[in-house]
């Protein structure tokens, strides 16, 4: 049996996709439709009033036909996680939104990053990684991935000394974007469909698509790595939600 990495976990995390359902909201009246608007504001603006040693709250207009909205969510109790959704389909917005999708996970990190020191002192330095504050950033990507394991290119058969070098090779291209690119990892196993979450913040777009083709070619990604739907889209306010509906 091959070894597993050790991990150190940290918030959790929830990414709650939602779909505007327009037929529904064009036979709103006036009335209603403003309503629905400035309780899905007043929800939103709430959400991101969450003390930073408490969590940390986004929304993103999602393009394309997978989803039209993105609140990302991360605290230190799912059943907290678990009441921020509910909270939103019991609004006035809920008659009008779906769930297209969503992923629940918990941030992850490899003890590698914290070799020589003991929990404590591990989870006292990583305290920013472990409880993240969502980057200020315009764009989020997010995908969730499995490691593959198929004959000979079975990740979990590999060695731990073999895969702790593959994925530092990994992590050298993922350096030369450091400045550029932000990056969460949550880790899935037992709690959702697929095994991590990635999730990527940048200035614009441009970086993301550059760093993800650049790591196809690693060998970490293009023997072993499966990968889900993505994710794409621009960070909003409470009053770019108001837009949207306008």
């Amino acid at each position: 049996m091959s070894e597993p990495i050790e991990t150190i976990e940290g918030w959790y995390a929830l990414h709650d996709f939602r779909r505007i359902d327009w037929t529904r909201w064009r036979d709103l009246n006036p009335s209603d439709r403003r309503q629905v608007v400035e309780d899905l504001s007043r929800l939103t603006a709430q959400y991101a009033q969450v003390p930073r040693n408490q969590g940390s709250f986004a929304v993103y207009s999602i393009l394309g036909h997978k989803a039209d909205l993105l609140f990302l969510h991360f605290r230190p109790d799912p059943k907290t996680l678990g009441a921020l959704e509910q909270q939103l389909d019991k609004g006035l917005a809920g008659a009008i939104l779906t769930r297209p999708y969503s992923y629940f996970s918990i941030v992850e990190l490899s003890k590698y990053l914290a070799q020589g020191l003991t929990e404590e002192q591990a989870r006292a330095n990583l305290r920013g990684r472990l409880e993240p504050a969502i980057p200020d950033f315009e764009y989020v990507c997010f995908y969730p991935m499995n490691k593959r394991r198929q004959g000979k290119d079975n990740w979990y058969m590999v060695s731990r000394d073999e895969r702790r070098v593959l994925m530092k090779t990994h992590g050298i291209i993922g350096h030369k974007y450091h400045d550029r690119v932000i990056q969460i990892i949550t880790g899935s196993q037992g709690l959702d469909d697929w095994e991590w979450g990635v999730t990527l913040f940048a200035a614009d777009l441009l970086p993301i698509k550059k760093l993800i083709y650049e790591m196809r070619f690693d060998e970490a990604s293009a023997r072993f790595a499966d990968f889900g739907p993505f994710y794409v889209g621009p960070r909003i306010t409470s009053e770019g939600l108001k837009e949207l509906f306008d």
